[in-house]
């Protein structure tokens, strides 16, 4: 007896992720292989690049605001 992967795909799990399998599988030995775990996560190379992102763009918001503070007051002393 095959289980086809598109079956386990569309069932759905409980809390602990096993998968009901019916009761064409009962009093039988069941192997299960995982070839593949999808994680709704970003991995660390992607959490690294959005940091060093947000570190880039900050550090260029802080250099423009910088120059637009120095001219707002170089304007009010005129």
């Amino acid at each position: 007896m095959k289980v086809e992967a598109r079956d386990l795909r569309t069932k759905e799990t409980d809390d602990r992720g096993r998968i009901y399998l019916g009761t064409e599988y009962a009093n039988k030995r069941v192997t299960v292989a995982v070839v593949d775990i999808e994680s709704d996560r970003p991995d660390d190379e992607e959490l690294a690049t959005a940091y060093r992102e947000a570190s880039e763009s900050a550090e260029t918001l802080a250099e423009d605001w910088d120059e637009a503070s120095d001219e707002a007051w170089a304007g009010l002393d005129e």
